[in-house]
């Protein structure tokens, strides 16, 4: 038997093992090493893994190890991608594992590949011949671009746990709620020409003009109709972040983009508000046909809601010392949810530090994650 890392050591192999998922291929890399590191220590442990190719990506596999049988149980959720870092403002390499100041600096020890050597760190000291239920782990691809990795886990899942938890760094505070994120772009398509005669052409700032104030509707409707109350922005917000339009004074503009970004509460699917869009600007289209084009900038990600007040919830938040609490950031806990589980987010670390320069993750963190996880596993496993 080979003999498992110390807790140091599996972070370092992890963090040495570059994953990182970005949507342009030049940036994109394949998770595979991180999944083998991954497969070789649980499986040592007596856990069977398998790894799974993930249609339509670029090299990316989800892993799925498993230990029991029976029924219900406890899925250890987490991604081993990580965003891009950004060259020349890191202090240290962001692929070796550093230590100052009581913390470990390397990209992916918070968000999130460290989770993962804090479950290795758990689950190797549990008396694992006693489970009554299964534990599985899951560690999936590409959760900082498509989040394809959970979609593809959970349109073809074959397990069936009673709870789950995903690793991310939420400060060991449980979270049962957040908003989804729909990116979308609006292209409106007109007529160049010399500005001195505007009726030999179509103005696409002008017609961008009506549109926005459509869009502004929506966002009204979104305010007026849909309200959570646990949240700090209690509504769906919608925000135009980039806009851009013709080339000069004198021309009458031919082309015009928009980029908009919209927040959907729980309860508001991602296709229900593209349809939404689609709606408020069909008067528009049908006034200029042809001219008005909507994409998708990148996939989005549906909104999550577990319950607060649930046996798990309560029990959890006791474990960890915190209520359940909302967050406006999204994660894989939507699809995660799908498959039939109480699902919480929940792991180490600051989201304060993920997706920055010289990410790390403070020391004292690490006993107490090890400790909780041991007695979430023991709660849902063993007792």
């Amino acid at each position: 038997m080979t003999k498992l890392p110390e807790l140091k050591h599996s972070f370092s192999a992890l963090i040495a093992s570059p994953s990182i998922s970005a949507i342009e291929a030049e940036q994109d890399q394949t998770n595979k090493g991180v999944l083998d590191l991954l497969s070789n220590w649980f499986s040592e442990l007596g856990f069977h893994c398998q790894q799974q190719p993930v249609k339509d990506s670029r090299n990316k596999y989800n892993l799925l190890a498993s230990l029991g049988s029976g029924k219900g149980g406890l899925l250890l959720a987490g991604h081993t991608d990580t965003v891009p870092f950004d060259e020349g403002r890191w202090h240290q390499d962001p692929f070796v594992l550093t230590e100052k100041d009581d913390r470990w600096y390397g990209l992916g020890t918070c968000d999130m590949k460290g989770f993962f050597a804090l479950v290795l760190e758990a689950v190797k000291d549990m008396p694992l011949q006693q489970f009554k239920r299964p534990l599985y782990i899951l560690a999936s691809a590409d959760e900082e671009t498509t989040m394809s990795g959970a979609k593809t886990f959970a349109a073809n899942a074959a397990i069936r746990p009673e709870y789950a938890i995903i690793g991310e760094p939420t400060s060991l505070r449980p979270v049962y709620m957040h908003k989804g994120h729909l990116a979308q772009g609006i292209r409106i398509t007109g007529r160049s020409g010399h500005s001195s005669d505007p009726a030999k052409g179509l103005n696409a700032i002008d017609i961008m003009y009506q549109v926005i104030g459509q869009l502004l509707k929506l966002k009204q409707h979104l305010a007026d109709n849909y309200r959570e109350n646990a949240f700090s922005v209690p509504y769906p917000t919608m925000n135009f972040g980039h806009i851009h339009g013709g080339d000069a004074a004198n021309r009458i503009c031919g082309c015009c983009d928009l980029h908009m970004d919209i927040r959907p509460l729980p309860g508001i699917a991602i296709a229900d508000l593209q349809l939404m869009t689609q709606q408020y600007l069909l008067p528009i289209s049908e006034k200029y046909p042809g001219a008005i084009s909507i994409s998708t900038l990148y996939p989005g990600a549906e909104p999550f809601a577990d319950t607060a007040d649930s046996a798990w919830s309560q029990l959890v938040a006791k474990l960890a010392g915190n209520a359940p609490e909302v967050v406006n950031y999204a994660t894989e806990a939507p699809y995660i949810r799908s498959i039939g589980c109480h699902t919480l987010v929940l792991g180490p670390g600051s989201i304060d530090q993920a997706h920055q320069p010289d990410e790390f993750i403070d020391l004292a963190q690490l006993k107490p994650t090890i400790s909780l996880l041991k007695q979430l596993i023991y709660h849902a496993c063993i007792e």
